[in-house]
């Protein structure tokens, strides 16, 4: 099945019809489960939240989802699982069990969207675990029969990051030693033990190695210690509260690298707005083409309804999560196994382009590196995307 993204329509119309859903026969029950809370809120709130607003309002704006012929409305129930796994859990089961929600949309964060697999697979519900990237997506589906994945590998992630750091290296831009940190938890432990290997396989020297608390607040000592080091490239697998924190301490002890690499919330628009052309040159996780004609209707769409710009990576893949969901809905209605055996068999016109999901119900087409280039964050690296732009160098924290 494929259907073009539906990008245009009246912002202030669709803000007032989404209001106005009431809970009625003809009203779909969708549930949200992801953190306004606790470490994650902040990354949840730029990638996560806004898009689901932006769809609910489109699609009510729009008359509902097209279900056997009968246009229904979207009502959205929300829950904050503060960034705790116990959370998640409890609030995926009241939204199956109390709620009745029709269907659930996956949390914010690989952590707890593997938390709340057997929630979700205990009731029957596809989770569309657009946020976790983890190399156990094939053993993740074999368990859990109705999970996807839209966002990537952690190999992936690492193999590319390697690479770019590699091709620097052979052009003669960068040395070999590399400072390498990561946030303690599932995401940043795994992407971190995945990379270890990587670099040790290109014959890079790692001369800084550790990792850090998730929410650690004075995240000075970690930079004091990476520069007493004196890497060539910094490279740290974070999550957003410490991605802002890590660049802020770089520069204030002015890091001298090569290259600098950040994770999640690197492609924020308010890593750019706040560092400005410090920024120019770093790398981050993700990336999008902001050359793309759907993209840019979707990133104004974004500002309208939510006043908010959207991420340059996994903001415009959340969305696209969405617009799968509605039309496997559309394809084959309310029930839950057959919209599971939908996203198995079928490929999908969403923002980022056609999306398919392989026997491992993975993604294969998905952005890994971007980059910071004269206030744009453009894809650098990607798998099977279009719109891969050359890396540029860093010059200093000026």
């Amino acid at each position: 099945m494929k259907r073009r993204p539906f990008l245009k329509f009246a912002a202030a119309l669709a803000v007032a019809s989404s209001m106005a859903a009431a809970a009625s026969a003809d009203t779909i029950r969708i549930g949200a489960v992801a953190p306004k809370t606790g470490g994650l809120a902040g990354g949840a709130a730029v990638t996560h939240w806004p898009s689901i607003q932006l769809w609910v309002a489109q699609v009510n704006a729009a008359g509902g989802i097209n279900v056997d012929g009968t246009m229904m409305m979207i009502e959205l129930i929300e829950y904050d699982d503060q960034t705790n796994p116990g959370e998640t859990i409890k609030a995926v089961q009241r939204l199956a069990t109390q709620d009745e929600a029709h269907f659930i949309i996956a949390p914010y964060g690989t952590g707890l969207n593997i938390a709340a697999a057997p929630i979700f697979d205990r009731y029957g519900y596809p989770q569309i675990a657009v946020s976790a990237i983890t190399d156990q997506q094939a053993d993740l589906s074999d368990k859990f029969p109705n999970m996807f994945f839209t966002l990537g590998t952690t190999s992936a992630f690492s193999e590319d990051a390697v690479q770019i750091l590699s091709d620097m290296r052979e052009a003669g831009q960068l040395g070999n030693r590399i400072a390498m940190v990561n946030v303690a938890d599932a995401f940043g432990i795994e992407l971190a033990t995945v990379a270890r290997a990587k670099f040790e396989e290109a014959g890079f020297e790692l001369v800084y190695d550790t990792s850090y608390p998730l929410g650690t607040q004075d995240l000075s000592p970690v930079i004091k210690a990476a520069k007493a080091a004196e890497p060539d490239a910094f490279v740290a697998w974070s999550y957003p509260p410490d991605t802002f924190g890590l660049t802020e301490q770089a520069m204030i002890e002015n890091l001298d690298v090569q290259a600098f690499y950040t994770a999640v919330a690197t492609p924020f628009p308010g890593y750019g707005a706040r560092f400005g052309s410090a920024a120019n040159g770093n790398l981050g996780a993700g990336g999008v083409n902001p050359d793309s004609e759907a993209f840019q209707a979707y990133a104004a769409a974004h500002m309208d309804v939510t006043g908010s710009a959207p991420d340059s990576w996994a903001s415009a893949t959340t969305y696209a999560s969405l617009e799968i969901l509605q039309q496997a809905i559309e394809a084959v209605g309310l029930d839950r196994a057959e919209v599971s055996a939908h996203l198995k068999a079928n490929s999908y016109e969403t923002v980022l382009g056609t999306i398919t999901f392989d026997e491992n119900n993975s993604n294969a087409a998905f952005w890994t590196v971007g980059q910071w280039q004269d206030g744009v964050f453009r894809g650098v690296a990607a798998r099977e995307r279009d719109g891969v732009a050359a890396v540029i160098l860093k010059d200093g924290w000026e």
